[in-house]
């Protein structure tokens, strides 16, 4: 039991811990929201859509998902389209002024932004479903529970933790050339995982 709990927390961190689409919008939206509490709808999401994935993946989901071509032929266009949107969206956005907050994006959008980047996005489908479902195939019952359990406490608390450090960085560079970098910096993640995704498809 300790075994697949220990096994579950270092996949899920080894998984989670690159630089990519998903830990960087939450990143971003912890150093531009105005408060903490406004960027709970982007962590809430992005936790709540991996643990439908880790809990998909371990029920064997994985097998239909990455052995149906048309499903993946879906997702991985709609992910192209999405990701290239969002980082137009994000390349444009100006930082917040210190008086204003009209310019954060509004809970609706986040939570928007936060489906596309976690369920289009083809590093946490295959990341997400293929490793972790196909590691699941070796506990079962109270083992493969721990394992699933450890897979998405570790999910809740990094994202909680990247806002918060998002956060934290934000209020110590107060900066509007910080922001912006950072603005620019997701746009150009965000088009290089639509370019992976367009070759993928070609492929």
């Amino acid at each position: 039991m300790i075994s697949a709990i220990l096994h579950g927390v270092i996949l899920a961190f080894g998984l989670i811990l690159p630089l990519g689409v998903q830990n960087v919008f939450v990143f971003n939206q912890g150093a531009t929201q105005p408060k903490f509490k406004r960027t709970l709808p982007v962590i809430l999401t992005a936790s709540i859509c991996d643990t439908m994935l880790i809990s998909l993946a371990v029920l064997g989901t994985s097998v239909i998902v990455l052995g149906v071509y048309w499903i993946k032929f879906i997702l991985l266009t709609v992910g192209v389209i999405f990701l290239v949107f969002m980082g137009y969206v994000t390349w444009k956005s100006k930082p917040n002024s210190d008086s204003s907050d009209e310019k954060a994006l509004s809970p609706k959008r986040q939570i928007v932004f936060a489906i596309s980047v976690s369920l289009l996005n083809p590093h946490a489908i295959m990341d997400t479903i293929g490793v972790i479902g196909t590691s699941s195939i070796s506990y079962t019952g109270a083992e493969k529970i721990g394992f699933t359990i450890a897979c998405i406490a570790i999910s809740w608390i990094w994202f909680f933790s990247l806002s918060l450090l998002g956060r934290q960085v934000g209020r110590l560079t107060n900066s509007k050339g910080f922001i912006t970098i950072l603005n620019k910096v997701s746009a150009l993640i965000m088009w290089g995982t639509a370019i992976y995704l367009a070759f993928t498809l070609l492929s």
